[in-house]
């Protein structure tokens, strides 16, 4: 389905098709995704459409069958692509969406469709806000140099949640931390039967706020046969390894640490600015910070037997012990963003004005009108002998 502005432009806002890929190749490259797995996840999907449906050019025309539940929009006017979108849902309730990235060709953009009231990509928002109706709320990271993505944010309604962090972990500080023995006697692997564990973890590690916006739920955190099959075939294509661990707390009976690695077994290249770094993403229970030096310890253990490389993790204004702890064993700054969301109310102000003057309310309250209009009646007082 399709969707215009209404102006003389005739902007059309409707899905990918086969012809459009490189295209929005060219216009991913053009925008900063502060998310790396984002941005990976994009230029292979990308690279996927492309040798697959190579040998059926004559039906460029047709729509592209989504692979994935990742929705990727085109913006076109007067047959060129002048934008494109990327969303997809948060959570398996899909009640919350994110925002992955968004870009305008301003080469061939007016001023009106990137800044004036054909604004492209106030459109391609605005297209998904209409559209994706299973969601209630609309995330996004966005980085805090790209003053145009965050203008265009704010004036469609996104507020700030917190600020990220991503940091860089030298190979050589890698094999420094890897020399400490770590003391994690409860470490154990993650199965989809910890998945309660691991909710609970991620529910008490986050502001009420967060927890809100992102609506995770136990199923969240589990996975079936299937998506564990083509993620083992995908890493192995990828080349790349990855685990879950979690440390479990005997007497309290929960998680109080969780970590995901993703290994890169490629080789670093110094000379290639879009090389490949190990991933962890690190959940820390907030009354277990001595954690900290125990879970790096044992990241930097498991990534010494591969080609020196670099770790990368990310931290939130909202948790300063892990941001002192990265600033006191070296770890450099490599990213700086904002967590925006947009709440599912803010469709009031794009829907047609009603007052409550407009509505007849002696029609549909009829029930409740007098049948005839009340009569004057003298109040008599009782006599106070009468009462004796």
């Amino acid at each position: 389905m399709a969707a215009t502005n209404g102006s003389k432009y005739q902007t059309i806002v409707r899905p990918l098709q086969y012809r459009d890929i490189d295209a929005i190749a060219s216009l991913c490259q053009q925008v900063t995704i502060p998310d790396p797995a984002v941005k990976l996840q994009i230029e292979h999907l990308l690279k996927q459409m492309s040798r697959w449906y190579a040998p059926f050019q004559f039906l460029n025309i047709i729509p592209t069958p989504s692979l994935t539940d990742r929705a990727l929009l085109v913006a076109e006017c007067e047959q060129q692509v002048r934008g494109a979108i990327s969303v997809s849902p948060f959570n398996r309730t899909r009640s919350t969406w994110h925002v992955e990235w968004v870009s305008i060709d301003r080469q061939s953009a007016t001023p009106e469709e990137v800044t004036g009231k054909s604004d492209i990509g106030s459109q391609l928002l605005r297209y998904c806000f209409e559209h994706i109706v299973d969601a209630s709320t609309w995330v996004l990271e966005v980085d805090v140099n790209d003053s145009s993505s965050l203008a265009l944010y704010r004036q469609n309604g996104f507020q700030p949640l917190a600020h990220m962090t991503y940091w860089e972990i030298a190979p050589e500080l890698l094999q420094e931390l890897a020399q400490r023995e770590p003391d994690l006697p409860n470490l154990l692997p993650v199965r989809n039967t910890d998945a309660q564990l691991i909710y609970q973890l991620d529910t008490v590690s986050m502001p009420p706020l967060l927890r809100q916006v992102f609506d995770r739920q136990v199923h969240d955190f589990k996975h079936n046969i299937v998506q564990t099959m083509v993620g083992k075939v995908r890493q192995w294509l990828q080349q790349k390894q990855s685990f879950s661990n979690y440390v479990f707390e005997t007497q309290r009976k929960a998680a109080i640490g969780y970590y995901h690695l993703s290994l890169n077994t490629d080789r670093y290249q110094t000379g290639n600015e879009e090389y490949r770094t190990h991933q962890a993403e690190l959940t820390v229970h907030p009354a277990y910070t001595w954690l900290y030096p125990e879970l790096m310890a044992q990241l930097a253990r498991s990534c010494q037997y591969l080609p020196s490389q670099p770790l990368q993790l990310v931290s939130a204004d909202y948790q300063p012990e892990r941001e002192e702890y990265f600033h006191q064993i070296g770890a450099v700054r490599v990213k700086h963003s904002l967590l925006m969301s947009r709440s599912v109310w803010h469709k009031l102000r794009e829907a047609k004005h009603l007052s409550l003057e407009n509505l007849q309310i002696a029609e549909m309250l009829q029930s409740l009108q007098p049948s005839r209009q009340p009569l004057p009646n003298r109040i008599e007082k009782n006599d106070p002998e009468d009462l004796s």
